[in-house]
C-alpha cells in the first residue's frame, strides 16, 4: 500500500532553507537521489548528531511518528501519504541514508553479506560475515522513499557482524570516550540486535533507542544486556565510514552525475579502535580476546565499568542511591514497552489461534508470527536488566564497606538509604493490562519483578499468561485451552534462561519439552533478581550481628 502510494507522487525538485542547531542546510523536497556534496563534512556529521537527538529526545513511538514530528527538521518536505518503517538492524540504515537523502549526501551500503565458515543462520554465524557486495546511492539511481524501502528489504543484523579489522565496512569500531561515540553512532549486540545512541548523559550513562518488529521504537540504557563477543562478531558501538564520491560529474545545477563511493581507511581514521575487543593494553590474539585487560587509574576494571567511566569524564564515580533509582527508572520503562508490545499481539487476535505444533527453529531469531509479536528476545533482555541491577546493588554495598574510592556516598545508612529508594521508584512504577474479560489488572514493579520468570513470551497464549497469571481468581478468564496450558507449563525452562541462544535448534514440540532436560530447552532454575530481598537480608543480618563490645580504659 505505501509503495503504491508514492509510485502516484509527482517528483519536483526545488529547495527550502531550514537549520539543526545552529547549521543552516539546504533541504530538498524532491524524491529523486540528488548527491549534491562529494562528501560528509564535518559540520554535517555535527547536523546528523543533532538530529539523532532530537528524534531520541521525542516520545514518539514508532519511526513513522518520529520523522513527522516536530523533531524532524526535514518533515514538511516528505511527500503527502508516505509511511515510514524499520526493525532494528534496519534502523541505523534508514536514518543515515534519510538524512543523506535531504540532505544530498553520499551514501552507500552492503547489500548483501556472505558468512565466514557454516552457520545455519548467517544473522549468527560464530566466525563472523564479509561483504559480498555493495550498493552505491547516486544521483538519479533511485528516489529516497524508493531507498528506504529497498534498505527495508535488504538490511538484517548480518550486516554488522564484521570482524573490526575489515576496511571498506559500512561502520567501523570506535574508541571508547566522549568524543568518538556520540548521538547516531551505532550500538550492535550479538544475540542480534542493534541500536542507535542518542545521547551521554554527564555521568556517562549512554541512551539509545532500538527498533522492534512490530514497528514500535522504544529508548533505553547501555548495560549488560548488549554482550560483548569474539571479535569476529563484531559485537559494540560503531561509526559511519567516512564516504567520499570519486569521479563523479558536477552539472551546472550543482548536482554531482555518476562516479563511485570510496572508503576511508582504518588506519586514516582518528577515532578507530579495537579496544571493545581485545582491551585496552597490548592486543592477544583473537582467540584470546576475553584476557585483554581494560586498565583505569592501573586498576583492572569490568568492561562495562570501563564503559561508562570513560563517558562520563576519564574516572569512575557512582552515587549508588541515584544508580539505583535510575536503573530502576530505565527498567520500567522497559516494562512499559512489553507492555505496548503484549497489547499488540493481543489486538491483532494472535491469542485466538491454534498453537502450532512445533516452537520455531529457534525462539530468538526467526520470522512471521513469531517474530513479530513474540517477546523471548525482548523478555531475556528486560531479565538481565533486573539481574544487572541486584548484582550492581550488591557491588555497591560491598564497595561502600571496603571505602572503595569508586563510591560516593554522603548518607549515614547506604543500606536504609537504598531500600527508601528502591521503594519509592517500585510504587511510582505500575502495568495495568486487561483480562481477556476486559477486566483491569494493576501489576506493580515488585509483583512483576516476582513474576518475571512466569512471564510468557509465546504470542499464542492468553494475556492472563502473558503477564504470569498463576493464582485462579486472576487466571479464571483465560481462554487457552488444555493444549496451550501444556504449552505454557513446557515452556518454563525457556523463561528461566537469560541468554539467548541462537546457534542452537529450538524447534521442539510439546512432547519433546515435557521429555526433560536437553541443548536448547533453557535451565531448570531461574538467577536471583531479588534486589529488594537482597537489602533487606542485608539489614536484618546487620541487625543481627551483635557489636562489639566498647573498650573501656581503666583509671
Amino acid at each position: 500500500m505505501c509503495q503504491a502510494q508514492l509510485r502516484r507522487i509527482v517528483v519536483g525538485v526545488f529547495f527550502l532553507f531550514g537549520f539543526v542547531g545552529n547549521t543552516a542546510f539546504a533541504q530538498s523536497t524532491s524524491t529523486s537521489i540528488r548527491v549534491l556534496r562529494e562528501s560528509w563534512t564535518d559540520a554535517d556529521e555535527r547536523g546528523y548528531a543533532e538530529f539523532i537527538l532530537a528524534i531520541g529526545n521525542t516520545r514518539c513511538g514508532t519511526i513513522d511518528k518520529c520523522l513527522k514530528s516536530a523533531a524532524n527538521p526535514f518533515a514538511r518536505t516528505d511527500p503527502p501519504g508516505t509511511y515510514f518503517s524499520a526493525d532494528c538492524a534496519d534502523l541505523p540504515y534508514f536514518l543515515r541514508a534519510y538524512y543523506a537523502w535531504k540532505r544530498g549526501l553520499p551514501f552507500s551500503y552492503a547489500s548483501s553479506v556472505s558468512p565466514r565458515g557454516r552457520t545455519r543462520d548467517i544473522r549468527y554465524t560464530a566466525s563472523g560475515n564479509e561483504i559480498s557486495s555493495r550498493r552505491d546511492i547516486l544521483s538519479g539511481t533511485t528516489n529516497g522513499p524508493q531507498l528506504l524501502v529497498d534498505l527495508r528489504n535488504t538490511i538484517s543484523s548480518a550486516m554488522y557482524r564484521l570482524h573490526p579489522d575489515m576496511e571498506a565496512t559500512d561502520l567501523y569500531p570506535v574508541r571508547i570516550d566522549r568524543k568518538s561515540l556520540r548521538p547516531g553512532s551505532v550500538l550492535y549486540d550479538p544475540n542480534g540486535h542493534v541500536a542507535v545512541v542518542y545521547k551521554i548523559e554527564d555521568d556517562g550513562r549512554v541512551l539509545y533507542m532500538d527498533a522492534h518488529p512490530d514497528n514500535s521504537l522504544t529508548r533505553g540504557t547501555y548495560g549488560k544486556k548488549f554482550v560483548r563477543s569474539s571479535p569476529g562478531m563484531g559485537s559494540g558501538f560503531k561509526n559511519w565510514r567516512p564516504t567520499k564520491l570519486a569521479g563523479a560529474t558536477k552539472t551546472p545545477e550543482g548536482i554531482f552525475i555518476g562516479g563511485r563511493i570510496e572508503f576511508a581507511k582504518n588506519a586514516e581514521l582518528p577515532d578507530y579502535s579495537t579496544e571493545q575487543y581485545f582491551g585496552n593494553v597490548a592486543r592477544p590474539a583473537d582467540r584470546e580476546w576475553s584476557s585483554g585487560p581494560f586498565m583505569l587509574d592501573d586498576q583492572s576494571v569490568d568492561y562495562y565499568d570501563y564503559v561508562r567511566a570513560k563517558m562520563g569524564g576519564g574516572s569512575l564515580n557512582y552515587e549508588p542511591v541515584q544508580e539505583v533509582r535510575n536503573m530502576m527508572r530505565a527498567n520500567c520503562e522497559d516494562l512499559r514497552y512489553r507492555a505496548e508490545a503484549v497489547d499488540l499481539a493481543i489486538q491483532r487476535g494472535i491469542h485466538t489461534k491454534s498453537q502450532p505444533g512445533r516452537l520455531p527453529q529457534n525462539i530468538y531469531g526467526t520470522e512471521g508470527e513469531w517474530e513479530d509479536f513474540s517477546t523471548p528476545s525482548r523478555d531475556a533482555r528486560l531479565k538481565t536488566s533486573f539481574k544487572e541491577l541486584r548484582d550492581q546493588t550488591q557491588r555497591f554495598v560491598e564497595w561502600h564497606a571496603a571505602a572503595d574510592k569508586r563510591v560516593h556516598y554522603q548518607g549515614a545508612d547506604l543500606l536504609m538509604d537504598l531500600l527508601t529508594a528502591y521503594d519509592q521508584e517500585a510504587a511510582l512504577c505500575t502495568i495495568t493490562y486487561q483480562r481477556s474479560n476486559a477486566t483491569p489488572v494493576q501489576l506493580g514493579y515488585e509483583e512483576i519483578r516476582r513474576r518475571m520468570f512466569l512471564l510468557s513470551f509465546d504470542p499464542y497464549h492468553c494475556i492472563e499468561r502473558r503477564w504470569g497469571a498463576t493464582q485462579p481468581a486472576e487466571l479464571a478468564t483465560c481462554r487457552d485451552d488444555a493444549t496451550k496450558a501444556a504449552w505454557y507449563l513446557a515452556e518454563q525452562g525457556l523463561r528461566n534462561q537469560l541468554d539467548r541462544t541462537y546457534d542452537v535448534r529450538m524447534d521442539f514440540t510439546l512432547a519433546d519439552l515435557k521429555a526433560g532436560p536437553g541443548p536448547g530447552k533453557g535451565v531448570p532454575h531461574p538467577p536471583n533478581i531479588d534486589t529488594r530481598g537482597l537489602l533487606v537480608a542485608l539489614i536484618q543480618q546487620r541487625q543481627a550481628t551483635p557489636r562489639p563490645p566498647q573498650q573501656t580504659t581503666a583509671k
